[in-house]
């Protein structure tokens, strides 16, 4: 099995993804979008991995290789690959769909519990409990694309997460941090911590070791799953929908 990652920033890489991917033999190859290199042909891949960033996917002003990173996730979908987006990564996978990307009414910045959608899959229920502790680092949103499943919410945005079919699956939160990535994201995207409902001080953030390794286990879980392609399809729509 192969996998890509597209990575946007130097300091937030695949985090506790390698481990999971090393254990399990699987060839790992990236491309650094931030230093300008080539987008792979996606016959040479199985699994792609779309990392999180602090540029927003609406800035291809700033960051014009947005514009092929969002084709190129769509054409991933479209050959069939086992797709996954990690906060960023979510929003360009739900542009890619077609849904609307947009700034949230509030930024989430540390540890926050998600709650499961009544309608998550059985499935993933095996993985996450009905209320789950996890990181985020985010302060943009989006809609739910057509013929997706939500996942999970939080009391500060509605919509943590969906699946595709089989293979598509996107997270806002973050499963992957280590103490050590947190560390770095603090260090380069500190000026975001300011006194807000939803954001937590670099201490709080830091002081639990256990948090880590919690989410780093569900992750592995969950990569376990999405890469076998053995997360549950939508239901198909009923008549006169």
């Amino acid at each position: 099995m192969r996998l890509h990652y597209l990575q946007h920033v130097s300091f937030e890489g695949l985090g506790s993804i390698a481990d999971w991917a090393r254990k399990r033999n699987i060839r790992t190859s990236g491309t650094r979008l931030f230093l300008r290199e080539p987008l792979p042909d996606p016959a040479d891949f199985d699994l792609l991995i779309v990392m999180g960033g602090p540029m927003n996917i609406y800035e291809i002003d700033v960051y014009p290789w947005l514009v092929e990173e969002k084709a190129f996730i769509r054409r991933a979908i479209d050959q069939g690959k086992q797709v996954l987006g990690v906060c960023l990564g979510a929003q360009l996978i739900a542009d890619a769909l077609g849904a609307r990307v947009y700034r949230n009414e509030h930024k989430e910045i540390g540890w926050f519990p998600i709650q499961l959608a009544a309608e998550a899959p059985q499935g993933l229920r095996n993985i996450f409990s009905q209320t789950t502790e996890v990181m985020h680092w985010h302060g943009d949103t989006f809609d739910l694309p057509d013929g997706c499943l939500r996942l999970a919410s939080s009391r500060g945005c509605l919509n943590q997460g969906f699946v595709r079919g089989g293979g598509v699956l996107a997270l806002q939160f973050h499963l992957e941090t280590t103490r050590h990535g947190l560390a770095d994201l603090i260090a380069h995207c500190g000026d975001e911590i300011i006194e807000a409902p939803f954001i937590q001080r670099p201490e709080e953030m830091l002081a639990d070791d256990a948090r880590f390794g919690a989410v780093n286990r569900m992750m592995h879980d969950l990569l376990d799953s999405w890469a076998a392609g053995l997360l549950p399809s939508p239901p198909p729509p009923q008549a006169g929908e």
